[in-house]
């Protein structure tokens, strides 16, 4: 088999959107594990000292993992517009599936820096209710902030699947 044969065998249509569906879910899961991470263990550290505060530590905790969430609605919208999941399965050129590959980049990319930094911002904010628990609403505001960037990231890359020209 020569390099271009096998080239031809990787980069396929059905490949590219499927390397887009992939990188749709890790990269934006990934982010959220790690700000999910770093709020838990800033949290861990509150609860030690006052596990009366554990409801308003498990919201800020929760929040940096919405952009795994949304990376995998991403993917299984990819998928599905890919027929794999309930229809008939499409073969795609390599001009489709490199539009769905690029379709998933914002929410992956995003994803991941914003689930990052929103767990960043939400540790912090568990410093805050650890001095002053009656200013929960702040921390989760300034935490929720970082989530709009995410919330904009997935509607451009569900509004670029939704749409895609295919099929």
């Amino acid at each position: 088999m020569t390099f271009g044969e096998l080239m031809n065998l990787i980069f396929t249509g059905n490949n590219l959107a499927l390397l887009g569906a992939a990188l749709a879910a890790a990269l934006a899961g990934m982010g959220s594990a790690k700000g999910v991470g770093l709020v838990g263990e800033a949290a861990s550290g509150l609860l030690s000292e006052d596990p009366s505060k554990f409801g308003k530590a498990l919201i800020l905790q929760a929040l940096p993992g919405t952009q795994g969430i949304y990376g995998l609605i991403t993917a299984f919208l990819i998928i599905f517009k890919m027929g794999i999941l309930g229809g008939t399965p499409l073969t795609l050129t390599v001009g489709e599936g490199a539009y769905f590959l690029m379709a998933s980049l914002p929410i992956a990319i995003v994803g991941f820096y914003s689930g990052v930094k929103q767990g960043k911002v939400a540790a912090s904010g568990i410093a805050l209710i650890a001095k002053r628990p009656k200013e929960v609403g702040k921390a989760i505001t300034s935490a929720a902030l970082v989530e709009t960037y995410a919330i904009f990231a997935v509607l451009v890359s569900l509004l670029l699947v939704l749409f895609a020209p295919v099929g």
